[in-house]
């Protein structure tokens, strides 16, 4: 028999492709067995202060329970950047009889096992609950502060990251970001500090490549996946990788003025990266949401000597508000993605960047960040030529 915690996507596709499976969630917990021994899969979203899963026992995640049937894989994960780095090593390795999922898309108990390779996105909770199921390979990006609220902390989240370093064995190979240097694995390590050590490392000619950051980062590690496995630099087929709609995604208006819809970053670091790439104009910034309890300062520290303006939305705005009068930023209180966009297209000229980039979740007024985005770019597309 196997318990799933959970009646989300995981926990269905666990019980279609097992047999005497049984779901339970917070309402079952009266007739939930806790002195049971079974095997008791956690889905990721379920945090460890839940109290089903403070009282059970034998805990593993859906890896765990795949992991005999797992053929080559790499797991793909880090703060931002995962689920495009996934799709770019899934783009140029599926015509090795890759599949991808995990964290995205497809559930791994429901990948097809005669694929030759594993792309999964693996998120920060999963690697909570797992206790063997490890990479051949790791693709780890930057970390920073994300789900503290979840973990409890920092450095639980890190440590979670960093989780399958400790697991993987002789032979196996793992590229991770150069603050990692010196953590004791047997596993082959590569550091990496940015784009261009990465290129001199695997000897990749970026100006071959056509992306900019915050994607170039990605782009290189799903490339040099490629080159350890078959000792290729795949860079026709990177080429033609359509990066997903709300990730830093350019539209202009009808005055062609540039606005940038960069809904999915959801925390500091995502709109830290967004911002690189504009630093030069004047920017017109929203920020706010759900920021799930994290450290906003160190956005505040990097955008403080910019030429930007902040406009607030969001449950988050007063807090926004605070740390703008704190590092002498000029903010405007909109609480609302309408009256932003509005306040915005009043200043608004060719020569600056107007960035939907709120470095927080959407839950607080949207469905979803996707959402978030589709009703940006309607309020861009829908402003009236004064």
């Amino acid at each position: 028999m196997i318990r799933v915690l959970g009646k989300g996507l995981t926990a269905q596709a666990i019980k279609e492709e097992y047999n005497d499976v049984t779901l339970y969630d917070d309402s079952d917990f009266d007739t939930y067995d806790k002195d049971s021994d079974e095997v008791t899969v956690v889905s990721p979203g379920i945090p460890p202060n839940n109290k089903m899963v403070k009282e059970s026992k034998n805990i593993i995640s859906d890896y765990d329970l795949i992991y005999e049937q797992m053929p080559f894989s790499i797991w793909i994960s880090g703060t931002n950047g995962k689920t495009t780095t996934t799709q770019m090593c899934q783009h140029i390795l599926k015509e090795k009889k890759s599949v991808c999922g995990g964290n995205i898309g497809t559930p791994v108990s429901k990948l097809d096992k005669e694929s030759k390779i594993w792309i999964l996105e693996t998120s920060s909770f999963t690697f909570h609950y797992t206790n063997y199921a490890k990479p051949n390979l790791y693709l780890l990006l930057p970390i920073s502060d994300d789900h503290v609220s979840w973990h409890g902390s920092f450095e639980e989240y890190e440590k979670a990251k960093l989780k399958p370093l400790y697991m993987m064995e002789e032979g196996e190979i793992a590229i991770v970001p150069e603050k990692y240097k010196d953590i004791n694995t047997v596993c082959h390590l590569i550091t990496y500090k940015d784009s261009d050590d990465l290129c001199e490392k695997f000897n990749i000619d970026k100006s071959q490549i056509n992306f900019k950051e915050p994607f170039l980062l990605d782009a290189l590690l799903a490339l040099a996946a490629k080159k350890i496995i078959f000792d290729e630099v795949d860079y026709k087929t990177i080429n033609t990788y359509k990066v997903d709609e709300h990730k830093v995604e350019e539209i202009k208006d009808k005055k062609n003025r540039l606005w940038v819809n960069d809904s999915k970053a959801t925390n500091v670091d995502a709109t830290i990266n967004a911002i690189v790439t504009y630093r030069e104009k004047k920017i017109y910034l929203i920020l706010g949401g759900d920021d799930k309890g994290a450290n906003l300062e160190p956005l505040f520290e990097y955008i403080k000597n910019l030429d930007i303006e902040i406009y607030t939305i969001g449950s988050n705005f007063e807090r926004l508000n605070k740390l703008a009068e704190k590092f002498s930023i000029n903010f405007y209180e909109c609480k609302i993605l309408e009256e932003a966009v509005k306040q915005i297209s009043q200043k608004h000229d060719n020569m600056g960047v107007a960035m939907l980039s709120p470095a927080a979740a959407s839950l607080d007024q949207y469905p979803s960040y996707k959402q978030r985005g589709k009703e940006f770019k309607e309020l861009v597309f829908n402003l009236r030529i004064i």
